[in-house]
């Protein structure tokens, strides 16, 4: 019987920085950004962008003036994100 579990919070940081989280997050981006082209018009620029905090991480962006819209109206970005295995949290609700 398992009495004591201790997290090895270096190894942890480790894994998350490393290039085979940072390829996960890049596929599930790309996953996402195909999501979300396929609820607005044709040739609508939908653009990925990888960057890196202590970890992998993207941001997905809808380069039209109508995304805010889009979104405000119809979240097609929570819903691709959802739909791609995402839980997206209301940031203003910690």
């Amino acid at each position: 019987m398992l009495e004591r579990l201790e997290l090895d919070a270096r190894g942890v940081r480790e894994f998350l920085g490393g290039a085979e989280v940072r390829t996960m997050v890049d596929a599930v981006a790309v996953d996402v950004q195909a999501r979300v082209r396929a609820r607005l018009p044709p040739g609508t620029p939908v653009r990925v962008k990888p960057y890196t905090t202590d970890r992998g991480a993207a941001s997905i962006t809808i380069a039209d003036v109508r995304g805010m819209a889009w979104q405000a109206r119809d979240g097609v970005l929570t819903r691709a994100a959802g739909e791609a295995g995402i839980e997206v949290k209301d940031w203003r609700s910690g």
